[in-house]
């Protein structure tokens, strides 16, 4: 959650980002790292937020995926792993949308003339739903996670939809599709489970960090 206060002509830029964080790092400690809501005061006047990825639990879903693959390679056994029974990904997402809603509440609590903009996540998948070879998932699993990554999505917008004056979403979707995981090296802003060197698996690489900090700062440029 990095965040701008300024007092009379002196800015200062507070980035309590923190990997591995989820909507719980919020409000209570990660580490030794206090609760990033502890950054905001009366006089901060922008406030950006990624969050829900974590919560969702991305990290061990992809290996999951990973792991069914060989059950059924041309099936959805991943789908079927998350969705026999109950939707677990699914109720994990509402939570986060309800815990985003409660944060944003409590930043405008805190800064009441901050304008505040929700990031959201960026294509990791084709959003054509097809597969490729390097990704080691099941054909039928890669439209399940577009449409899971989708639906967080969604509910970051609606959570900013619904937030009221000076809260709005930043769309890093829509900019980064055709460069998600599957595409060639030169072209993906998305690394696959094997990521080139200096960068983590299913996460922006130097490309997909810049195409989704000028789609964020598009969206705090706009009134």
């Amino acid at each position: 959650m990095p965040a701008e206060t300024s007092a009379g002509k002196n800015r200062a830029f507070k980035d309590v980002t923190c990997s591995g964080a989820t909507t719980r790092g919020i409000w209570n400690p990660q580490g030794s790292k206090p609760p990033q809501i502890n950054a905001l005061t009366p006089n901060t006047k922008l406030v950006t937020l990624t969050i829900g990825g974590n919560d969702v639990g991305f990290t061990g879903v992809l290996a999951t995926c990973a792991l069914v693959k060989s059950s059924d390679p041309d099936g959805s056994p991943c789908k079927k792993q998350y969705t026999t029974g109950k939707d677990v990904l699914g109720e994990r997402i509402n939570t986060v949308e309800g815990r985003v809603r409660e944060a944003l509440t409590d930043i405008r609590r805190r800064s009441p003339d901050a304008k505040i903009i929700v990031v959201g996540y960026p294509a990791l998948f084709p959003d054509n739903g097809a597969g490729c070879a390097e990704v080691p998932f099941a054909k039928g699993d890669f439209a399940f996670l577009r449409d899971t990554a989708m639906k967080l999505n969604r509910a970051l917008a609606r959570r900013a939809a619904a937030g009221g004056t000076g809260v709005s979403c930043a769309d890093t979707y829509a900019p980064t599709v055709g460069h998600d995981m599957c595409q060639s090296r030169s072209r993906r802003f998305i690394e696959s489970l094997t990521p080139g060197a200096g960068a983590m698996a299913a996460h922006p690489n130097g490309y997909g960090h810049l195409m989704m900090a000028v789609a964020a700062y598009d969206r705090i440029l706009k009134p």
